[in-house]
């Protein structure tokens, strides 16, 4: 039970599972994953020096757990490179392949799109392309908009976008809508670096989506979009993290538990 278990998945039979770290021992294939932040009853206050992620089987029993790193934010950023790099080397007409599953899975959970205001962004470094997506949504009465960075450490805006419409060059020379009037998404989409199966979203780090979707005055449907490659054990969620409602994949769409 002590053994921490090492954040690598391994692909058996289909199913995901998860091996103690120097032993050669699997935990069971049904094996999930809870965090938790240490309460002190002293004081009656959360102190979290790191998060435990404990394992529980399919009949709920604890098996094993995974410590947070101590250096977070290193590991995070490893994380990034590695996700990016393993991203950027799927030739392209293979991301292409992958993201026409990716947007059918995801058109069929939006549904009808008529009246709603729906969210994406412009591809980058790899990302699954859905301007084709939007242009289809439109067609079929839906608003589509994209995320705008007013200024770093602040909460994006999203301003109204069609296919022809002016773009500008933003943070990481990204294109975003110059002339389009603000307005708030009923669906949100965000692309991941990293994702775990308590869909939290490992991004650039600038923390852009997690402030945005905090401050909103109405909250959206918030998705996130990637490749079943960039599914990890855990972000190590910290407090201001947010979940999104669900990940959708070329394979499948994840679904908090």
């Amino acid at each position: 039970m002590t053994k921490a278990l090492r954040a690598h998945r391994l692909s058996n039979m289909g199913f995901r599972r998860w091996r103690i770290a120097n032993s050669s021992e699997a935990a069971p294939a049904t094996t999930v994953l809870r965090g938790c932040w240490p309460f002190s009853r002293a004081n009656a206050r959360w102190v979290r020096p790191h998060l435990v992620l404990w394992a529980f089987d399919a009949d709920n029993r604890s098996w094993g757990h995974m410590n947070e790193p101590h250096d977070l934010d290193a590991w995070r950023k490893g994380e990034r490179t590695r996700l990016i790099d393993a991203r950027m080397a799927v030739p392209a007409s293979g991301r292409e392949e992958r993201t026409l599953r990716i947007a059918a899975q995801l058109e069929e959970l939006i549904g009808d799109p008529a009246g709603l205001v729906v969210s994406a962004y412009w591809p980058f470094r790899g990302e699954p392309d859905l301007k084709p997506l939007l242009k289809r949504l439109r067609e079929r009465g839906a608003t589509t908009a994209l995320p705008v960075v007013v200024r770093k450490a602040e909460p994006l805006v999203f301003r109204a976008w069609r296919s022809g419409a002016r773009l500008e060059r933003g943070v990481w020379n990204i294109p975003f809508p110059a002339d389009g009037p603000e307005i708030l998404p009923d669906i949100a989409i965000a692309p991941v670096v990293g994702f775990d199966r308590a869909c939290y979203r490992l991004g650039y780090g600038g923390g852009f989506f997690d402030r945005t979707m905090a401050a909103l005055p109405r909250k959206p449907r918030f998705f996130g979009v990637g490749y079943a490659e960039q599914e990890i054990a855990t972000i190590f969620p910290q407090p201001h993290d947010i979940a999104m409602q669900a990940v959708i994949t070329e394979s499948e769409i994840v679904r908090p538990a």
